[in-house]
């Protein structure tokens, strides 16, 4: 076994539950997500790791050891052989269930100094890039569950109301702007009906694209009136959880 004496350790939290993360390790259309077109990834002992960053920069090597949704070990090194040759350094990466997501670790071995330095960057933009990914596709109908949330909001039966939130929200899901501070579904669904009864009419519609980043989410509303002029329009910050149901709403009224 080669001296690998050097390395380098970072870890990241994602909100998503192992088996979503674990899932990039072990399909090459996910890994080539990641790392660029034409990366592929065998997700067996000896199967073939490659990657080809977007700067045509090529690296391979092997899986070492793989145990879904738990790790996956592979060695890594460039075809140029700078700073170190294919399958010259060893990659591991350790998911750990945590809170409601899941804690990556990941440990680079190498036999240089100076290439170790090298990378330390790289990883940070590297699993930030990976988390996003993660994050996008499990998170990827964030416009139309904020779209269900405010067609619940206007729902005037107080059981199906209930229902509708169940199936988007949490259980302990809160909601606060300047006039709620809630917590839990069975709040919400009183009070949205209270909110019929004192602004009648009231209907919030998503106006514009959900802008989605690492399981938050911004999305702009308006309130039509009967003429389609806006009578009030605000935007809404969506969390939402490892499932990718919303777990928190704060509602922000804009001024005017």
């Amino acid at each position: 076994m080669p001296s690998r004496p050097h390395r380098l350790d970072r870890s990241v939290f994602i909100l998503a539950k192992p088996d979503t993360v674990f899932a990039y390790f072990q399909d090459s259309a996910r890994w080539a997500s990641w790392w660029g077109a034409g990366s592929t990834i065998e997700p067996r002992p000896g199967g073939k790791v490659y990657v080809r960053h977007p700067n045509a920069v090529e690296a391979s090597g092997e899986v070492v050891d793989i145990k879904a949704p738990e790790r996956i070990v592979f060695t890594y090194g460039y075809a140029s052989g700078t700073p170190m040759g294919p399958g010259e350094s060893l990659v591991t990466i350790h998911l750990a269930r945590e809170a409601s997501g899941t804690r990556l670790t990941l440990t680079h071995e190498l036999a240089d100094a100076a290439a170790r330095d090298q990378h330390v960057q790289g990883w940070r933009y590297q699993l930030s890039v990976f988390a996003n990914l993660v994050s996008n596709e499990l998170h990827a109908n964030a416009a139309e569950r904020a779209d269900a949330w405010f067609s619940a909001w206007a729902e005037p039966d107080d059981a199906k109301r209930r229902r509708d939130f169940e199936a988007i929200a949490a259980p302990a899901v809160r909601f606060g702007d300047r006039y709620s501070m809630l917590e839990g579904i069975d709040e919400v669904t009183l009070h949205a009906g209270a909110a019929q009864k004192f602004m009648p009419g009231m209907r919030l519609q998503r106006d514009g694209n959900a802008r989605h980043c690492l399981g938050t989410a911004l999305v702009n509303w308006t309130v039509p009136g009967p003429d389609g002029t806006p009578k009030a329009h605000g935007t809404n910050v969506f969390t939402f959880g490892a499932d990718g149901k919303i777990t928190a709403v704060t509602g922000l009224w804009n001024e005017g």
